[in-house]
């Protein structure tokens, strides 16, 4: 689940669906001065008077921390299951960080040969693209703690696991399971479309919608709006407060060179 605020700074809650959670492909640990390791931020996003480290949760302190706060989040709204982010090969976890603090996590999982979590109710859909040679992903375990919701630490996630997406795995569409009380957030604010019919999400007993976009639709809407947030204009998107063009394109250069 994630909370972020709305145009008049009212708090919007947000489900995704899923089952587990990952590790991401390149190694993005710095060493600390103790001989350990930890995340190392792949980009610092100032909101007021707080920064948000952008980090890939790799180690086992950060899946931990994430596991923590998805737990956390769902139980509040109800939904079942235990939620725990694991070191898998073909996820990427990444969190912001507020002081050592993690205050949102979100993971992106590319298709591999034991599929994705929304096969397990939504295959016959998602299988519909795979046969006209379509590279998929999802977006799950999406969880943002109330107290410190921001739309530019929410967008900023999005966009770094849209840019390992496109830039390092070559995905051409993305999709996520929702609630149907988030579904036109999600269309709304990030240009989601519905495929079919509510169903039963038997991982959390709740029903859900398999919502779709295409990378391309992404890629259009953040060279049309990224980075113009603080020239704020009729639009009712998120896609303002992802980054720039030119930053995005610096952070893939970033991303590339480590893995």
């Amino acid at each position: 689940m994630m909370t972020t605020m709305t145009r008049d700074n009212k708090p919007v809650e947000m489900v995704g669906f899923d089952s587990e959670v990952d590790q991401p492909f390149a190694d993005n640990t710095v060493g600390t001065a103790d001989g350990g390791t930890e995340c190392a931020s792949i980009h610092d996003v100032a909101i007021n008077n707080k920064t948000f480290g952008i980090r890939v949760a790799d180690t086992d302190e950060g899946r931990s921390s994430a596991s923590l706060l998805i737990n956390k989040m769902y139980a509040w709204r109800g939904y079942a299951g235990t939620h725990k982010v694991e070191d898998r090969p073909n996820r990427i976890t990444l969190s912001a960080n507020d002081g050592g603090v993690v205050r949102g996590t979100v993971t992106l999982s590319i298709d591999s040969e034991i599929g994705i979590l929304a096969d397990e109710v939504f295959k016959d859909h998602i299988d519909q693209f795979r046969s006209r040679g379509a590279k998929v992903c999802e977006i799950t375990k999406l969880a943002f703690d109330p107290a410190e919701g921001s739309k530019k630490a929410l967008a900023s996630l999005f966009h770094i696991l849209f840019i390992y997406g496109r830039y390092l795995h070559n995905c051409t569409d993305v999709f996520i399971e929702v609630n149907p009380r988030h579904r036109r957030y999600y269309e709304t604010m990030l240009g989601f479309k519905r495929l079919c019919e509510v169903r039963s999400n038997p991982r959390v007993n709740a029903p859900a919608y398999l919502l779709w976009t295409s990378i391309d639709n992404v890629q259009r809407e953040i060279e049309r709006l990224g980075g113009t947030s603080s020239n704020p204009g009729t639009e009712r998107s998120l896609y303002p407060y992802f980054f720039s063009p030119s930053e995005e394109r610096g952070i893939a250069h970033r991303l590339l060179n480590i893995g």
